[in-house]
């Protein structure tokens, strides 16, 4: 039973629903690919898919618009996969539980991959329709957006006309973006020999922080889960040794870490005063940050021991999470309010090896490298090794741009307001597609949403509709 039915626009919440009910988290892309290949042959369209998944579609001018110049809509098919502690889904397998309350759309305790699910509900709703006025589209749907823009990096371009890119990966309605930070990933990996190791075990917990969009939301004075954890083992290390047997913080280098947990073997006598020491950091995180749920603790663990690390390893470990930068590095001096430089601890685990992986942004391209020959250099330090992908461009601002012109021209018409046009920190694809494509005019737009890449992201239903009646008419003007 479909759980959108009669929301409005129907067509977009249609394919919004059949785009949640197939897995399609980063690196999980090819059952989505093909639905959009099989859409593609439905309705006769041209397309092209290739080997990293990476979909383009191609629609000829609606009548009167045959001989227009070709737009380009994009849109990213992946999403981030993050889900509450107790939801049974297995998000590599199963669709998402999705609902609405008349006001949101929203998944039971996951993401919703609004971020970027709807820019491919609206390219097919589109494309589907006949009776939409537009010129000729060519529409890019690229794969593993969120784990550094890894899509985007490898697609084919060059069989495209179109020069005018509406890039539908926004989340706040009546803000047009037309530049964005660039970006990499970063990882730090520590060989984690281990050996058996005996005596009481403490896990330790970090839990209730908000988390959130490591580029949106980096400045919003929200805590970091493994920094937390880094001071929590630094505190209890400083009383007694410890050997560590686990480690869990984060999942997406993207997201900033809501909770994180380290089981340990205690080689010293003081295990009650490890909650007191918890405690006291659990009402300084309260104090210092937007983290009024915030949670630390430690529990006893009903083992003797376990394979560990060293206690100098662990120490090793320990370090790095406390001397790793974090979060904002530097505000704009041109635009107020605008983060320049940032990076996110996003992911600390001990698998293997101790890996801790980051997400790097800016806008100056010199800081960006600064910051990444920083975590080389920790790296190196520590005797971790270092490695780096997914880097992307900054997106310039563009003095001259017609489309822009024209966007805001048809919102004041529409709205009765002037948008917003700014610069935002978290990344977009269009500084590599732009790459691509010399003298590309883009404009980001998207419908509101909430809380994205957390299990609270929402879609607004009337910001939606707004926004594709928006879109089909800067179509229709071009």
């Amino acid at each position: 039973m479909r759980k959108l039915k009669g929301l409005s626009p129907e067509s977009v919440f249609s394919y919004f629903e059949e785009i949640c009910a197939i897995p399609h988290g980063s690196g999980n892309t090819k059952r989505i690919s093909d639905y959009l290949v099989a859409f593609a042959k439905k309705h006769n369209l041209k397309y092209v898919q290739d080997a990293a998944n990476n979909v383009i579609l191609f629609q000829e001018g609606t009548e009167g618009y045959e001989d227009h110049a070709p737009v380009i809509l994009q849109g990213h098919m992946d999403m981030v996969c993050e889900k509450d502690e107790n939801c049974p889904l297995n998000m590599e397998t199963d669709g998402l539980d999705i609902t609405h309350d008349g006001e949101y759309v929203f998944a039971k305790g996951t993401t919703l991959g609004g971020d970027d699910g709807i820019a491919v509900a609206y390219i097919l709703a589109l494309l589907a329709d006949k009776t939409i006025p537009h010129p000729p589209v060519e529409a890019i749907i690229t794969v593993d957006e969120e784990i550094g823009m890894l899509g985007a990096d490898v697609i084919d371009l060059s069989m495209l006309k179109g020069r005018t890119l509406i890039n539908v990966d926004s989340e706040e309605e009546g803000v047009f973006t037309v530049s964005c930070a660039g970006g990499a990933t970063a990882t730090i990996t520590l060989p984690a020999p281990r050996h058996a190791v005996y005596g009481p075990c403490i896990r330790l917990v970090v839990d209730g922080l908000q988390g959130g969009h490591s580029g949106v939301e980096i400045h919003k004075n929200r805590a970091n889960a493994n920094k937390v954890m880094g001071e929590l083992l630094s505190r209890v290390q400083a009383i007694m040794p410890v050997c560590l047997t686990s480690f869990s913080g984060g999942a997406k280098d993207n997201a900033i870490p809501r909770s994180c947990q380290a089981t340990m073997v205690m080689l010293g006598m003081q295990p009650e005063r490890i909650n007191d020491i918890a405690q006291q950091l659990q009402e300084e995180i309260r104090t210092q940050y937007d983290e009024p749920e915030a949670v630390v603790y430690g529990e006893n663990v009903e083992a003797l021991g376990g394979n560990a690390l060293s206690a100098e390893l662990s120490a090793t470990v320990t370090a790095i999470l406390c001397a790793a930068p974090n979060g904002v590095q530097k505000m704009s001096s041109d635009v107020e309010g605008l983060v320049q430089t940032s990076l996110n601890l996003g992911i600390a685990k001990l698998e293997e090896d101790m890996v801790f992986t980051f997400s790097v942004r800016s806008s100056v391209d010199a800081e960006k490298e600064e910051l990444l020959e920083k975590l080389r250099q920790l790296a190196a330090f520590h005797g971790a090794n270092y490695s780096q992908m997914g880097d992307y461009p900054a997106w310039e601002y563009r003095a001259d741009s017609p489309l822009r012109d024209t966007m805001v021209r048809i919102y004041q018409d529409m709205f009765g307001k002037d948008p917003v046009v700014n610069a935002i920190h978290a990344g977009l694809e269009c500084g590599l597609l732009g790459k691509k494509l010399p003298g590309l005019d883009c404009v980001s737009i998207g419908p509101d949403m909430c809380d994205i890449h957390t299990s609270r992201e929402r879609l607004n239903i009337a910001s939606t509709q707004r926004t594709w009646e928006f879109l089909k008419e800067i179509l229709k003007a071009l």
